[in-house]
């Protein structure tokens, strides 16, 4: 397992660790605390625990080497999981809607005035860790790892929610004990909206959707330090889970020989995986100079 997995894998184990300790604390204090929006909140980090499960298995399963029947790796199963990902929050807010109708419906208790302390703090412990897995995400490019982290600005969405409706219905009284469902119907809205952030780049993943230009820019520059390199006529990114895999028209000196280009060739390859760690492979096609020539020359 390289090092780009291990992170990956080390984030989850965090975030799951937070997600259950966090789960238990809302669903207790909600309960005793006459509050369904912080019932609501302890559902969806159960989810959330769920799905990190989950996606620390895909991690495991994506970081096996490329083999016969999977020439490219086995990335592509962290997107495939963040759609599963992406189900656990559609149907953890679907159980938040309903259960927020029906309790609109019927006349309840106002929550508990200690329920306000857990959800601050709810708040801003999720908010730490949206910020931490999210870097992470960005540090190893791992949509999978995205999906995590909008779970945590999600809950922490639903918790100040939450908060809202508690502090309304505690200040006005008797007449507002619904505010809090209100709350928790409105958090419900944010965990769609956000379901739909973490699924549109993972479905663009699969896709091969183009989305890679500034990796793109770097990896144009970057072949032409390469003494040989005299310009890169097409640069083609494929992401597969953490990694990518490239596909590059180089141009050369039309006059250099076969062998001198094909050394050329691995000599570009070496230099681009040396500088970027995230890259699985290179296949380089090598184009003479004069060819790119001629085809200027003739669009004119």
């Amino acid at each position: 397992m390289d090092s780009i997995h291990r992170k990956a894998i080390k984030s989850i184990q965090i975030s799951m660790a937070g997600n259950l300790v966090l789960a238990l604390a809302k669903g207790v204090a909600g309960y005793f605390g006459h509050s369904f929006a912080l019932v609501a909140d302890g559902i969806e980090s159960t989810s959330d625990v769920l799905s990190s499960l989950l996606l620390l298995l895909a991690l495991r399963y994506a970081s096996r080497p490329a083999d016969e029947n999977h020439p490219y790796g086995h990335g592509r199963a962290e997107p495939l999981i963040t759609f599963v990902i992406v189900g656990f929050l559609v149907v953890s807010a679907a159980i938040i809607i309903v259960q927020s109708i029906r309790n609109i419906t019927i006349p309840h208790q106002a929550p508990a005035p200690y329920t306000l302390f857990v959800l601050g703090t709810v708040v801003l412990i999720k908010e730490v860790f949206y910020r931490f897995i999210n870097q992470k995400s960005k540090e190893i490019s791992s949509s999978a790892l995205r999906a995590d982290a909008w779970h945590h600005r999600s809950d922490a969405i639903t918790s100040l929610a939450a908060f809202i409706g508690i502090s309304v219905a505690l200040i006005f009284g008797e007449g507002y004990e619904m505010a809090d469902d209100y709350a928790a119907l409105l958090a419900s809205g944010f965990i769609l909206y956000n379901s739909y952030l973490v699924f549109r780049p993972a479905l663009g993943e699969i896709m091969d959707e183009h989305q890679y230009d500034d990796l793109i820019l770097s990896i144009k520059n970057t072949s032409k330090t390469v003494t040989g390199i005299l310009e890169i006529e097409k640069c083609l990114v494929r992401k597969t889970g953490m990694t990518y895999y490239i596909d590059l028209h180089a141009v050369v000196d039309g006059q250099i020989s076969v062998r001198e280009g094909h050394a050329l060739a691995h000599r570009l390859k070496d230099k681009l995986k040396q500088d970027f760690p995230q890259i699985a492979d290179v296949l380089i096609h090598i184009e003479p100079d004069n060819v790119l020539h001629k085809r200027s020359f003739s669009s004119h």
